[in-house]
């Protein structure tokens, strides 16, 4: 895993990739997005890491897709020949293996997030903004849509009126009308951002990973069901999660008056 376009590391059981082209504002790169990818992967497979966190170096989070590639290639006719290898290859299973990572996933989004670096803030659990963050959609600006599911993402968060005026115009939105609008959970001072996303990291890592895992399957599942069909989903769940060591622990320290030790079985 490459350590220039992204640093990757873990601790107490969060992982965090941090895009590191803070001089092109973290466009995507091919090898970037191998990169997180693989750490993706390695957060699934690895069942001492709880959490995933997203970030970016420098003043953005990520600005996407490298415009000035885009417009270089569509002037020398290569267009979709060389670019298109990246987006249709590479971009497109980028939401696909956050969505399939049942472990939290958090963006904490330090600085602009426009474009597919937006769709992968929206692709996460949950974001976390600094007060200098930034957010536009500007795929239309080039004559396109969102690539890596902002389509798909936005009405859910912001229902379709919001999201059909931020696709369809591309205008910026500051990170206290995100709040607002539901685009991100929360905001805060920009020197607190790493503080406050790891102090959320920290106390995922430390509950019940089965049931934050099952959560997750059982929230994301709900979105495509009626009420009876939700409830039918998750007992089983509910089964399987009673039979646990984590449920025993759980059940023992609230009579106990302490705080649980949950070990994931």
């Amino acid at each position: 895993m490459s350590e220039q376009e992204i640093v990757y590391t873990k601790e107490q059981g969060i992982a965090t990739v941090r895009m590191n082209r803070p001089d092109r504002m973290n466009v995507f790169s091919g090898e970037m997005v191998q990169g997180i990818l693989a750490a993706i992967d390695e957060v699934q497979r690895d069942d001492s890491l709880m959490v995933l966190i997203i970030t970016g170096a420098g003043r953005a989070f990520s600005s996407g897709g490298d415009v000035k590639v885009m417009a270089r290639n569509v002037s020398e006719n290569k267009g979709y020949v060389e670019r298109g290898r990246l987006f249709e290859r590479d971009l497109p299973p980028l939401p696909l293996a956050l969505a399939r990572l049942d472990k939290p996933t958090i963006a904490a989004v330090n600085g602009a997030a426009v474009g597919g670096g937006l769709d992968l803030a929206l692709a996460c659990d949950i974001r976390i903004a600094s007060d200098r963050a930034r957010f536009a959609e500007v795929f239309i600006r080039r004559g396109l849509i969102p690539a890596l599911g902002g389509t798909y993402f936005l009405p859910r968060l912001v229902g379709i009126d919001r999201a059909c005026e931020l696709i369809w115009t591309g205008d910026m939105v500051d990170a206290h009308e995100a709040e607002r609008i539901g685009l991100v959970t929360r905001v805060v001072p920009h020197e607190e951002l790493e503080a406050a996303t790891w102090e959320l990291a920290m106390k995922l890592a430390k509950g019940p990973p089965l049931a934050i895992r099952m959560a997750k399957q059982a929230i994301y599942k709900g979105l495509t069901q009626d009420l009876a069909s939700a409830l039918e989903y998750i007992q089983p769940l509910l089964e399987a999660l009673r039979k646990t060591e984590d449920h025993v622990e759980g059940a023992r320290a609230f009579v106990e008056k302490r705080e649980p030790l949950f070990r994931g079985r």
